[in-house]
């Protein structure tokens, strides 16, 4: 065998054996850029409440990046909640006993951001962008913002939100959520 022969060969030994190691290099770089942990629990929620899986784990993400940890604002958890908001939850669904270290296990976090997040877009019509912009600023700012818009004559857009920050974080969710729908289709598919 000729040099050149025995150095080709080597060469595309080495690219097969690199080729097979590159999907597990994506996938631990997909991990590191767009991590999914829990994904049962989202997709638990997503078939309880009629949510989209990929809009839960987008929420998530813009929210803490499946690493809770309390904000400056108080709020608790994967999805960061506050407890007045947890305790206005569990009065609308029924819940009878809330503590607020509940918030930091995931399941209940994730089953009470995802009850939010349903209660949201009933609230705004199945309207995905005013939900999520409600989510981040309140859905007192979310009516104010809407009822100018329809003064305007039209609905409320993404690059109307007045709020920068909101505005940011509906861009973030909405984005997120087209990735985790790229690259989590099997491992969050409700079907």
């Amino acid at each position: 065998m000729s040099r050149r022969v025995f150095i080709l060969l080597c060469l595309g030994l080495t690219g097969v054996v690199g080729l097979s190691q590159l999907s597990k290099l994506n996938g631990a770089v997909r991990e590191l850029t767009l991590p999914l942990n829990h994904a049962s629990v989202v997709r638990q929620q997503a078939r309880a409440k009629d949510l989209d899986p990929y809009l839960i784990a987008a929420v998530i993400y813009a929210e803490t990046k499946f690493n809770p940890r309390p904000s400056s604002a108080g709020a608790e958890g994967l999805m960061q909640i506050l407890p007045s908001t947890a305790l206005f939850i569990a009065k609308k669904s029924g819940g009878t006993a809330f503590v607020p270290t509940d918030l930091g296990d995931p399941q209940v976090n994730i089953r009470y951001g995802s009850w939010y997040l349903r209660y949201l877009l009933q609230r705004y019509d199945g309207d995905t962008t005013l939900a999520v912009a409600s989510y981040n600023a309140g859905m007192g700012n979310v009516d104010k913002w809407v009822a100018s818009a329809k003064a305007d004559g039209h609905g409320l857009r993404v690059d109307e939100i007045p709020f920068p920050e909101t505005k940011a974080y509906v861009e973030r969710v909405l984005s997120a959520k087209s990735d985790y729908e790229a690259k989590y289709s099997k491992e969050l598919s409700v079907r």
